[in-house]
């Protein structure tokens, strides 16, 4: 009952037509679709108080400053694409749930926001895939890396520090 229910429901809905745009990206899931966008199309009609702003942008620091910033500030740094609580990339979520083991606060920039932020992140690593794992201002490498190391327990002897201290400070 409560599938057939829910199977009417998304026919319905699946009917109504919906305003496609090109900065929209559309998934297919079971048998309706489902919508996300990170960015507002320039549209008319969206007034500017509610347009969204790069922060990147409004800082005044260049690309470059604010990686070489994002790495020497935070012990644990990644590039990925999309942010650890909703991963759009499978090499990302296998990063996050790898560094998530450690109990480590991680920190995070969405390469998919800006294009510009991701071409700055890989002159400064000189590596062209994502994720890009830094730990402790050094440039570590991808998913592939971070999870021999955990395997090996070489990735337990890097984060011991920063979990030591992530302890004192609790």
């Amino acid at each position: 009952m409560a599938r057939s229910l829910s199977q009417m429901l998304l026919k319905r809905f699946a009917a109504y037509p919906l305003a496609r745009s090109s900065t929209i990206t559309s998934r297919s899931i079971n048998q309706g679709e489902v919508w996300y966008s990170t960015t507002v199309p320039s549209d008319p009609d969206t007034h500017e108080d509610f347009r969204p702003t790069s922060k990147l942008e409004s800082s005044g620091l260049s690309l470059e400053n604010i990686v070489e910033q994002d790495v020497k500030e935070n012990p644990v740094m990644i590039y990925m694409k999309g942010v650890p609580e909703l991963p759009r990339c499978g090499f990302s979520s296998l990063a996050v749930r790898v560094l998530k083991e450690y109990s480590v606060p991680i920190s995070a920039r969405n390469i998919l926001e800006d294009p510009e932020l991701k071409n700055a992140v890989k002159a400064f690593s000189h590596w062209p895939t994502f994720p890009q794992i830094f730990i402790n201002g050094e440039f570590i490498g991808g998913s592939d890396i971070i999870l021999n190391m955990h395997q090996s327990g070489e990735l337990k002897e890097k984060l011991k520090t920063i979990a030591a201290n992530q302890g004192k400070a609790e």
